[in-house]
């Protein structure tokens, strides 16, 4: 689960990471009232959502006066925000940070995420931050300074200091990095974080350090047992990826026309590399489950047929824990029930696959068999009209 930016900064402030003064608005008279509120004489107007490049893309405006943030504002608010990192439709804009403007001498760049490769939490950190940091990343690597925490020992001391001996910071500067740092480290491990980020996290011409933006990613599979879960923000969200949540389906869109309804993560992944390779181009990642049912298959039709660039649906099943023939009565039965207008390749195999397929071809409905992956791949790229 991602949040927003003053949703993030909530948390920073909790466990004693500076932030700038800030408040969220919903309308363009709010914006103002809240401006008025903080005080000072300049302002940003950030666009929440969720994707980076906002900056880049308009989402981040500095006013100088009222009258300039509350057109801002008007704007903004409403609107959907195309970045680099969103998709060719935008996020939408449902709400803005105001924030007060701060002095910056320099921008730092901070992030702790989970890494894989050393089961550790790591720590990255770089003194060229600010909106190119992906560029800095990609050209001049050796600009990443990174370590990983021990999860037995924690977070040590001189692991702080050597990172602030690596960004170029003061005695005192290094000392406010250490208590950043041991916060994000709390908060990554108590939250149960998958993902922080600070940046930039700023220099002010005080010398003081302050996190002027935030980016926050929550595991997903913890988020029972997280209050933030409330904040949660639907809007954000693909519709037809946030319904299969709700139904535990895997799901995620793609822009091709071939809708894929797979049982397992592994052949979901075949499956689309085939429809690739036989010229189409999937139009979805649906990993069903290995234990799936006759509702939740009816579930997944409904949410790939709610997709308009779905031209055809292939079903690729193999049958072990859930047997073939009940895989084809939920087919059958969700054909039916949801009304599918568009053509449907089943292939099916494992236990009670005869059974199965003699079901499918008795049912009455146009829904075309097919004897292997290959061969269902090239039926379901047929159907569609050929090569994409």
């Amino acid at each position: 689960m991602n949040l927003h930016e003053y949703q993030a900064k909530r948390l920073f402030a909790d466990y004693g990471i500076p932030v700038q003064g800030g408040e969220v608005a919903t309308s363009a008279q709010e914006a103002v009232a809240q401006a008025r509120a903080l005080g000072g004489d300049a302002w940003l107007v950030k666009a929440q959502v969720h994707a980076g490049g906002r900056g880049k893309a308009g989402g981040v405006k500095f006013t100088r006066d009222l009258a300039e943030l509350e057109a801002t504002a008007a704007r903004l608010i409403g609107s959907r925000l195309v970045t680099k990192q969103s998709g060719p439709d935008g996020q939408p804009v449902g709400c803005v940070l105001i924030a007060q403007a701060a002095d910056i001498a320099h921008e730092l760049y901070l992030s702790a995420l989970v890494d894989r490769a050393s089961r550790r939490i790591a720590f990255m950190a770089s003194r060229a931050g600010g909106m190119d940091i992906e560029e800095v990343a990609a050209t001049t690597p050796e600009k990443i300074i990174t370590f990983t925490v021990d999860p037995v020992l924690g977070l040590m001391d001189y692991q702080c200091r050597q990172m602030g001996f690596a960004l170029e910071l003061d005695a005192k500067q290094r000392g406010q990095l250490q208590i950043i740092l041991h916060g994000l480290y709390r908060l990554f491990t108590e939250r149960d974080l998958s993902l922080v980020e600070i940046n930039p996290l700023a220099i002010l011409t005080d010398g003081s350090l302050c996190a002027l933006d935030g980016k926050v990613n929550v595991d997903d599979n913890a988020l029972y047992r997280q209050e933030i879960a409330a904040w949660r923000d639907p809007d954000q969200e693909d519709e037809k990826e946030r319904r299969a949540k709700e139904f535990d389906l895997n799901y995620v869109t793609l822009d091709g026309n071939i809708a894929c309804m797979v049982n397992g993560a592994g052949l979901a992944m075949a499956t689309m590399d085939i429809i690739k390779l036989s010229g189409g181009a999937p139009a979805n990642f649906l990993d069903v489950g290995g234990g799936t049912t006759a509702a939740r298959v009816a579930e997944a039709f409904k949410i790939i047929v709610s997709d308009p660039n779905v031209k055809a649906i292939l079903v690729n099943i193999f049958g072990g824990i859930v047997r073939c023939d009940l895989i084809a009565e939920g087919i059958i039965t969700a054909v039916k029930e949801v009304g599918v207008n568009v053509p449907v390749v089943v292939r099916l195999e494992g236990t009670n696959v005869n059974e199965g397929k003699e079901m499918l071809a008795k049912s009455g409905l146009a829904i075309t068999s097919a004897e292997d992956l290959a061969d269902a791949a090239k039926k379901a790229v047929a159907a569609v009209g050929g090569k994409h």
